[in-house]
């Protein structure tokens, strides 16, 4: 009788709880527009960027020497002097940061998230569940993004010739930087749940590398950068190489481990209706 009591109030294991939140979110995600907008979206900028690169005769104004610049910078550059130097892959992160904002935003509109926590009570399983669904989702924007660059890069005319093995470094750290991303606006938007404006400024601004390009300005184009997000998915680069994948690995988890133990406390710690 003794056991039977003990099995009946139980408590799921870790790996089956947060099972159960991600087929509940990947379905919620893959059965609405959202996450397919975004990745039109993310195909759809490198053509705009590369019509922005035209000139009035139909000719790449200089912008790119090359097309595979589209897709990350010939080395790291944390301070940027041209427009043309930011127009490339790490722009998913500024737009992936939008989306999760919107599917979160959604969470706390609708009521979900009380309904949620009404029945489940472990707040890191909504964090982890969001920062996966969010690393998820911006690495499938990188190869949209990947898709409308070789596109627009045969649009131009601009020569393919590059590191066939720098290219893929370059490619997978950006996406492997998708985690630490995802886990960083899943933090923000905890914290400005009720402040949907804050949260999609915090967004932008963080992904679109102010403070590191503030910072970068200051103490110069140097790799200890590398210790944020920005300075990591700027490493990745088109002279990328396996060192440069473990660094983004390490500051794409160690960041994720961090967002997510602070974005737990703060669940834990105050009202989430």
């Amino acid at each position: 009788m003794e056991n039977t009591a003990k099995l009946q109030f139980e408590q799921p294991s870790f790996f089956k709880r947060l099972k159960g939140m991600l087929s509940v979110d990947f379905y919620r995600l893959f059965h609405t527009p959202l996450l397919y907008i975004f990745l039109i979206i993310a195909a759809l900028i490198p053509a705009l960027v590369s019509m922005g690169a035209m000139g009035g005769e139909g000719e790449a104004t200089g912008m790119f020497s090359n097309a595979w610049q589209i897709i990350a910078a010939n080395s790291p550059l944390y301070v940027i002097s041209d427009i043309g130097e930011y127009a490339n892959m790490n722009m998913v992160f500024i737009f992936g940061g939008i989306m999760i904002s919107i599917f979160i935003g959604h969470d706390y509109k609708s009521g979900y998230v009380k309904q949620l926590f009404t029945t489940h009570a472990k707040k890191q399983d909504y964090m982890i569940s969001k920062s996966l669904l969010g690393a998820f989702s911006m690495a499938c924007m990188c190869l949209t993004y990947l898709l409308g660059g070789i596109a627009s890069g045969a649009f131009t005319g601009l020569p393919f010739e590059i590191n066939a093995g720098s290219l893929i470094c370059a490619i997978l750290g950006k996406m492997i930087m998708s985690l630490g991303w995802a886990s960083l606006y899943t933090f923000i938007n905890i914290i400005f749940r009720a402040k949907f404006g804050i949260s999609i400024a915090l967004c932008f601004v963080l992904g679109t590398g102010i403070p590191v390009i503030g910072a970068a300005a200051v103490i110069g184009n140097t790799p200890a950068l590398n210790i944020f997000l920005y300075g990591s998915s700027v490493y990745a680069c088109l002279s990328a190489n396996a060192l440069t994948l473990f660094i983004c690995l390490m500051n794409s988890v160690v960041w994720a481990v961090v967002y997510n133990v602070l974005g737990t406390l703060i669940l834990n710690k105050r009202d989430v209706y």
